[in-house]
């Protein structure tokens, strides 16, 4: 009895093997859990510390030791500018636009008064229905003719009917067979007719023939517009005025007398009236073949290397036609790349720039020259063709995921 008792308080054991394979098989399952969740955090981290950017490509500079042989004045002008008015007269019932604004190619700009045409244009939808229910009717009657005359002819073969009822058997098939064919042509010209109201319609709206700025608006709602001059000056003959400011150039009227010092294609260095102490990159793009004869000068076309949204149209320009002096650029060229200036940080006195690759963003050391204009020359430390961060948040640092803004 006592030996069954103490049998029953005796503690079953697993053999010794299986427990150590069991608690190797809990640890490797929690390092497991460890490591997925190490990688899981650092791409979140780094999804997390994502940020927009802008950037742009570094520019490679060839600077070239170059002496003015000729200064002149000039205005920039658009290439592409108009004045945007309807096909015909009509009153203006709602005006889209102001001074400043910016517009697509076919947005729309303003809409006439269209009751008139509307009213033509329901009529011609209403007189093509007609048509076509008149040649649906004419085509029925034309199958029956067809049908008696058919029938006509088979009587006439037995003896059964005269040659009078067979001969107007056939004049009713043919009448009827031409009314199908004017049918079909009044179709046609009322399907035609329905087309010039649906285009007079379509003309009641402006659109804008290109993108560009608007920089006047012309009419006002309730006035009346027309593509021509009309007496009294009570008609407008435009809506607004668009211009395209990727198409800005400088006119320039150099004095014939030394129109022998300008080439196409040649450097030019342009300072606005607004903006002294900016000195703009430009080149020539054309000489126009004919002179002024009563003010014995021709017309230069200069174009600038890389526009900048504080130039605007007729603004008062100033240039300098450069020559390259070769001796002195083999003995003094200095090539660098451009960047813009706002793109340089600076810490402990050392500057540097952020580089993009690959969706991140490399901290680099960077040595640097002389300004011009808004971007900075960077002598070492940048490649030709890297993307350097002109934008984003200060506290961005080396090896931070970004995303560009606007891609």
């Amino acid at each position: 009895m006592e030996k069954s008792t103490l049998d029953q308080l005796r503690i079953e054991r697993e053999p010794e093997n299986q427990a150590s394979g069991s608690g190797r098989i809990i640890l490797l399952v929690v390092m497991l859990a460890l490591i997925a969740g190490s990688v899981a955090y650092f791409f979140w981290h780094q999804q997390s510390r994502a940020v927009e950017i802008r950037s742009v490509v570094a520019r490679e500079l060839n600077t070239q030791v170059a002496s003015t042989v000729l200064n002149a004045s000039g205005y920039v002008t658009p290439r592409r500018q108009a004045t945007v008015s309807s096909k015909f007269t009509g009153k203006v019932i709602e005006v889209l636009i102001e001074e400043g604004m910016q517009v697509g190619e076919g947005q729309v700009l303003a809409r006439l008064d269209d009751v008139n045409i509307r009213a033509s244009y329901e009529l011609a939808a209403a007189q093509l229905f007609s048509s076509r229910q008149s040649l649906k009717e004419t085509d029925t009657l034309l199958q029956e003719a067809l049908l008696n005359r058919d029938r006509t002819s088979r009587l006439l073969e037995k003896g059964l009917a005269s040659e009078v009822e067979m001969d107007r058997a056939r004049a009713l098939a043919g009448s009827l067979e031409a009314q199908l064919g004017r049918k079909r042509a009044d179709i046609e010209v009322a399907s035609r007719q329905l087309d010039i109201y649906s285009q007079q319609l379509e003309d009641t709206i402006i659109r804008a023939p290109f993108a560009g700025v608007i920089v006047a608006k012309n009419a006002q709602p309730g006035e009346m517009i027309s593509p021509v001059s009309a007496g009294g000056g009570f008609t407008r003959t435009g809506i607004g005025t668009i211009v395209d400011m990727s198409s800005l150039e400088i006119e320039i009227d150099v004095n014939e007398a030394y129109i022998n010092r300008v080439t196409a294609g040649q450097e030019v260095v342009a300072t606005l009236d607004a903006y002294p102490d900016w000195k703009i990159p430009c080149h020539v793009i054309a000489i126009i073949p004919t002179a002024d004869r009563q003010r014995a000068t021709v017309e230069v076309r200069v174009g600038f290397d890389q526009l900048d949204p504080r130039i605007l149209p007729d603004m008062g320009v100033k240039v300098a036609f450069q020559e390259v002096d070769r001796e002195e650029t083999a003995r003094s060229e200095i090539s660098g790349l451009l960047v813009p200036e706002k793109a340089v940080r600076t810490q402990d006195g050392m500057s540097f720039l952020f580089i993009v690759n690959d969706g991140y963003v490399e901290r680099r050391a960077v040595s640097l020259s002389e300004s011009r204009g808004s971007d900075i020359m960077v002598n070492s430390g940048l490649a030709a063709g890297e993307r350097v961060v002109t934008e984003g948040p200060p506290a961005l640092a080396d090896g931070d995921a970004v995303k560009e803004k606007g891609r």
